[in-house]
């Protein structure tokens, strides 16, 4: 069984309510006509329940079961304002603009996220990148601890022996164009934390490069070294058991044999890596972007890591499977991790 379906019946025990900004995409539709079907919880669409009405009645789908909301018309929205003008980052707007912000969809659908009106937030279909994400970092806010956010996405392959049981995760591919050492350091643990709680797997995280620990003389190099170092060091004060390792190149942490050859002795990652950690944004979504493309393995995300809630901000090309995966992500995310593997009632299960 694939890392979706797993997570899928995860839900199904520990159902959760998911939010999307973009209420009125036929994608957007599918996916929640299929949370609904599949007993995953329950989907909430923000929009003109008209139009949503319409193009489900196009697409033949019923909407039983379906949440919609029209911002301006809510029951919540004058303690979605409320909520909004305690923040301070707009405790200086004026009445109107506060009312003004509040409707609109992507901050909508993350104030009812901050408020425990909804589990997990999906937003990408239709929304630019930017206005969902700024809405996510100005009212949601990062974990405590974490100075970066940043994003995931996995990619979910048939060859059962790459990554943990064909799921590889990968960072940063959508968030930070060229972090420091210090952020790609917040982005292997951020990242390496969501691959265990998703899987329960040891986590083993490549910092990629265009050298295997190549030479610290270029600057590019000695980042990833120096992150490497940090990450190690930041899993150890949290207690977050992985093993880093880098610079590593893609096929010394992918290939066994080519692990050997570039003499990674005593490498836990090399050749069996199942996290990979990019050094820029250009070789992250390059890269990501290729191996969805050639060989056609399903994608999931951006996964937006290091914020107090579970977010989702998918490409504007995703199908209603990949909207559907990236949901069961977030709202996994979204259960506590004893439960989600059994573990609340016999500590020893596992």
């Amino acid at each position: 069984m694939n890392l979706i379906e797993t997570l899928i019946g995860k839900l199904q025990a520990h159902p959760k309510r998911f939010v999307f900004t973009d209420g009125n995409d036929p994608r957007v539709l599918q996916a929640a006509r299929q949370i609904v079907t599949r007993k995953m919880g329950a989907p909430i669409l923000i929009g003109d329940r008209t139009s949503i009405k319409v193009m489900a009645a196009k697409l033949d789908i019923n909407t039983k079961g379906i949440r919609i909301i029209e911002p301006e018309r809510s029951s919540d929205i004058s303690q979605m304002r409320d909520l909004l003008r305690s923040i301070p980052r707009f405790a200086g707007l004026s009445d109107e603009e506060i009312e003004a912000r509040s409707v609109e969809p992507c901050v909508f659908a993350t104030l009812l996220l901050k408020s425990n009106r909804a589990d997990a937030l999906v937003s990408g279909a239709k929304t630019k990148a930017s206005n969902a994400l700024r809405a996510l970092f100005q009212v949601i806010g990062t974990q405590t601890g974490v100075k970066t956010a940043s994003s995931l996405l996995v990619i979910d392959m048939e060859e059962k022996e790459v990554g943990i049981h064909g799921a590889l995760f990968m960072s940063d591919c959508g968030v930070i164009p060229d972090p420091d050492a210090e952020q790609l350091a917040d982005i292997v643990i951020t990242t390496a934390s969501l691959a265990h709680h998703l899987t329960n797997e040891r986590p083993k995280v490549a910092l990629l490069s265009f050298s295997t620990y190549g030479n610290p003389r270029h600057p590019s190099v000695a980042k990833v070294q120096a992150a490497t170092a940090l990450a190690r060091e930041k899993a150890k004060k949290i207690g977050l058991e992985a093993d880093i390792d880098g610079d590593l190149q893609i096929d010394a942490a992918l290939d066994r044999a080519t692990a050997q050859l570039k003499k990674t002795e005593g490498s836990l990652v090399a050749g069996d890596a199942n996290v990979l950690i990019f050094p820029d944004l250009n070789s992250g979504n390059i890269a990501t972007k290729l191996i969805h493309l050639l060989s056609g393995a399903n994608k999931y995300g951006q996964i937006i890591m290091g914020l107090n809630k579970p977010a989702v901000e998918i490409s504007r090309g995703a199908t209603a499977h990949d909207i559907l995966g990236a949901a069961a992500i977030s709202g996994c995310q979204a259960i506590d991790h004893r439960l989600l593997f059994g573990m609340g009632e016999n500590p020893d299960a596992l």
